[in-house]
């Protein structure tokens, strides 16, 4: 059951919910990404119909990174700007705004702030402003992945002192190495969000 009790001083924040991470056809598809749409769309409706906000994020790379394997990064490219693979989720339901990350030569793992991969600073979105407009003071997280933008993502919100709730049901992890979406959801833990429908399993 769902205890994140939306309001108006709530905002879900839905976390890369893009095709090539979660159609098992995409270029860096997460195991189980396409399980969560309906899940996330059951939170999408609850958020709306209590009047909280609902935020997107997207990564929206350029066809050259340093973020790309091709030049020096850890990923294949993926979520190309204007590509089928950048495309939000289809069978997912959108109903706000879209905060787009990655678009240059940076990082974008967090849908708070940008890293320079050569200079290490780290500027921010929009996220952040939009939230603070709206009197935003709780944020509930779901997407992916949970141990990359999610984690990250959570950790950001954590710094700038919102109430964080992590939809664990409706997350999934790319487990670069065994164990890596465990491991990142006792970080979050750590860093002071509140874990919410954890698998038995």
């Amino acid at each position: 059951m769902n205890q994140a009790s939306y309001d108006s001083s709530c905002a879900l924040i839905v976390v890369d919910v893009q095709n090539d991470f979660a159609r098992p056809e995409g270029a860096l598809y997460v195991s189980g990404g396409e399980d969560i749409v309906p899940v996330i769309n059951e939170e999408i409706r609850e958020a709306l119909e209590a009047g909280a906000l609902v935020v997107y994020t997207q990564d929206w790379h350029p066809p050259e990174t340093p973020h790309f394997q091709a030049q020096g990064g850890l990923w294949p490219a993926h979520c190309v700007q204007g590509t089928w693979g950048s495309e939000l989720a289809p069978d997912m339901h959108v109903a706000g705004e879209v905060v787009r990350k990655g678009s240059g030569a940076e990082d974008g793992y967090s849908g708070f702030t940008v890293e320079d991969r050569m200079s290490g600073e780290k500027r921010p979105t929009k996220l952040e402003g939009m939230l603070r407009a709206r009197g935003i003071d709780r944020v509930v997280i779901v997407g992916l992945a949970t141990d990359y933008c999610v984690q990250e993502t959570v950790f950001d919100a954590r710094s700038l002192g919102f109430e964080t709730v992590l939809r664990a049901d409706a997350v999934r992890a790319v487990n670069l190495e065994p164990g890596d979406g465990k491991r990142a959801l006792e970080a979050m833990r750590a860093a002071g969000a509140r874990l919410e429908d954890l698998p038995s399993a």
